[in-house]
């Protein structure tokens, strides 16, 4: 089929052909996830990722080459989307179309409005009024160009920079594995909005509750300590014994907790994920070190088991009632399909590294799909008391630290893990830790420290997937470690 014959009707369903396969393992599955340690349940269920595939092309372009064939171009595109299936198996293609006008964009426009993000790729020379008429629909435009495609490269830096560029990223790029990356910040965008956040606390959040609503869409709702006792006192004894049985079998070792301690803090856990699953909630926080410890009525277990254990799952469980980090969990779940790791850190400039730690540690660091991190059943070394999964973590993985600084910033910096200090001999500073050597300068690090101590950090260096959600949403993004 030659250039300016109809490659498709301009609209395909997604049940026609614009959704990729929903089978096979993924990062970000639909349906159900590896299970936990034990769990009986899979994770949050989440609807499709609506992303708009528009191939831009001219019947009059001259370059690459004047004789184009569009629908071999496609099907090209088509073979490497297919290679990529399970990182985009939660992806939907409800417009899925060949573009050669400007005019064409109109007649579809309203569908536009209603996805997660437009994914624009560049066929032949001639395509700008194309890709402005897309920019004019206001949606996070990502502009996808392989060498050889035109010209018009040359006025995508002007075009970022005029208001009608400000939701556009651009990726140059002979490597078509870009194109999962590309799809990644509209994942998080649409994670955010379909997320909500259960806070277990007597502190006010409403401030935060509501900015966050208003920015990502992300509901934030506080709940009572003593519906949490209530649920926890619904669950089976003898599911939470199973669950306690499984995370001992499945530990390296069991250092101090004892069995009864590991009991309630795996029934706690049940608990927490059956809250979740009434509140249809994804992610569970406690103000463990605050207000769940008073006189009369108090949490029955340490949290940190069922927070790993949700974080195993797909779901988030994060430590101090940290909103800020419950924000970046969720993040990194669209953009790494990864959970965070929060920790209290401490500078070792003689390394260049900042040394990471906290008592909570997540075992499946890789994603809910991936085999888990060997790790010890621990107490919570400030306290002595409590269970917690001191995991090992890899050394020499690449990490992003980022943190939500306020509801307009994000500050972040990456490294690579070069220590992953465990056992009895590493009792100092938490149980689980890792040392990383910052890319960038350390010193720059810590005189820029600002927005309290707290960080989440994920395996993989998710910068240029931070950069283009940060673009997209308006949030100014801050290396810290930049001199």
């Amino acid at each position: 089929m030659k250039k300016g014959l109809k490659r498709r009707e301009f609209l395909h369903l997604a049940a026609a052909s614009g959704a990729l396969c929903l089978c096979g393992p993924s990062l970000w599955p639909l349906g159900p996830k590896a299970q936990g340690s034990g769990g009986v349940n899979p994770g949050p269920r989440r609807t499709p990722v609506k992303v708009a595939r528009i191939y831009m092309g001219t019947t009059d372009g001259l370059w690459p080459k004047p004789d184009l064939d569009f629908e071999k171009e496609i099907a090209f595109y088509e073979a490497e989307f297919a290679k990529w299936k399970d990182d985009l198996n939660d992806i939907e293609f409800p417009v899925d179309v060949l573009v050669t006008s400007a005019e064409q964009v109109r007649d579809f426009r309203e569908k536009l409005t209603t996805v997660d993000g437009i994914l624009a790729i560049h066929l032949n020379m001639g395509i700008v009024p194309i890709l402005e008429e897309l920019l004019k629909v206001g949606q996070p435009t990502v502009v996808f160009a392989r060498p050889y495609s035109g010209h018009e490269w040359t006025h995508f830096g002007e075009l970022q920079e005029l208001p009608l560029g400000a939701k556009l990223e651009c990726v140059l790029s002979s490597d078509t594995g870009q194109l999962a990356v590309a799809i990644r910040p509209f994942r998080a965008i649409h994670y955010f909005r379909e997320a909500k956040i259960l806070d277990l606390t007597t502190s006010d959040i409403s401030e935060f509750a509501a900015a966050a609503k208003d920015k990502f869409g992300t509901e934030v709702k506080p709940v009572s300590l003593e519906r949490m006792v209530s649920v926890y006192e619904s669950i089976n004894d003898s599911a939470a014994a199973a669950e306690a049985d499984r995370w001992m079998k499945e530990a390296a070792g069991v250092v101090e907790p004892s069995k009864q301690d590991i009991f309630k803090s795996a029934k706690l856990a049940l608990a927490f994920e059956k809250l979740l699953l009434q509140e249809d909630a994804t992610v569970m926080t406690v103000d463990c070190y605050g207000t769940m410890w008073d006189k009369t009525i108090k949490l029955p277990a340490y949290p940190c088991l069922g927070f790993a254990r949700l974080n195993n799952l797909g779901f988030g469980g994060i430590c101090e009632s940290d909103l800020r980090c419950a924000m970046i969990h969720i993040l990194f779940q669209g953009l790494a399909g990864r959970p965070g790791f929060i920790s209290d850190p401490t500078i070792d400039e003689s390394k260049g590294s900042i040394i990471l730690a906290h008592c909570l540690g997540t075992p499946k660091m890789d994603g809910p799909a991936k085999p888990a991190a060997p790790y010890k059943i621990r107490t919570v070394m400030e306290r002595r008391e409590g269970v917690v999964p001191q995991v090992e973590m890899r050394v020499g993985e690449k990490v992003t630290q980022a943190i939500l600084a306020d509801i307009n910033c994000i500050r972040y910096f990456t490294g690579e893990i070069i220590e992953a200090p465990v056992g009895l001999e590493a009792d100092r500073g938490c149980r689980t830790k890792i040392d990383v050597r910052v890319d960038g300068e350390i010193t720059a690090l810590w005189k820029n420290w600002t927005a309290g101590l707290h960080r989440q950090t994920c395996y993989g260096d998710i910068s240029k997937e931070l950069a283009s959600f940060c673009r997209f949403k308006g949030l100014k993004l801050v290396n810290e470690a930049a001199a």
